[in-house]
């Protein structure tokens, strides 16, 4: 009984079904996202910097058919939002060393998606930071946006990857703070 009422109350724990059961399966499916998303301010990067192409040009892959993708703030701002409740959610499910780059990928994205906000409170006034004829987020002053939301992106994605490496390959001491079933079993 009184490891039952220990174990409700695990760290690991909080979060439900999610951070235990579903842990795998939520974690494949929010990186197949972010990296999607990744891939797609790479591919623009490519369409500029490789291919020549101008900027109003370089919509990435999914930008060419739907060009309203690139330009909406709505979007953009939408799927901060969406990085930033994934990081928040999927949190509890990490221990130890994992917990701790999740931890950095969720601060920078925090940052993110203050830009991001910044940015759609522009559009939706009419009326943009320091009178530029765009949006303009507050390192954008100093780093143009594609460059900037490549290099957010990047900064976000690789401590998340290395959190979830760490994860699959827990230490002792780790592996019995896990509520999930994210590390393969261990060779008998």
């Amino acid at each position: 009984m009184a490891t039952e009422a220990v174990s409700a109350f695990h760290p690991s724990r909080r979060g439900g079904e999610l951070n235990a059961r579903h842990h795998r399966a939520a974690l494949g499916v929010f990186a197949f996202i972010v990296v999607a998303h990744w891939g797609e301010h790479i591919a623009q990067a490519i369409q500029v910097y490789v291919l020549g192409w101008s900027l109003p040009e370089a919509r990435g892959v999914l930008g060419l058919p739907f060009p309203w993708l690139v330009t909406s703030e709505w979007m953009h701002y939408g799927y901060a939002l969406l990085m930033l409740v994934g990081l928040i959610m999927l949190r509890h499910g990490f221990t130890g060393r994992a917990r701790v780059w999740w931890n950095v990928s969720l601060g920078i994205q925090v940052w993110h998606h203050f830009e991001h906000f910044l940015l759609l409170v522009q559009a939706l006034a009419g009326a943009n930071l320091l009178g530029r004829p765009a949006p303009t987020s507050i390192i954008q002053l100093l780093v143009p946006r594609m460059e900037l939301h490549l290099f957010y992106n990047t900064l976000v994605t690789i401590p998340m990857v290395v959190a979830m490496i760490l994860h699959r390959r827990p230490s002792t001491a780790e592996r019995a703070l896990m509520a999930c079933s994210c590390a393969p079993a261990l060779a008998r």
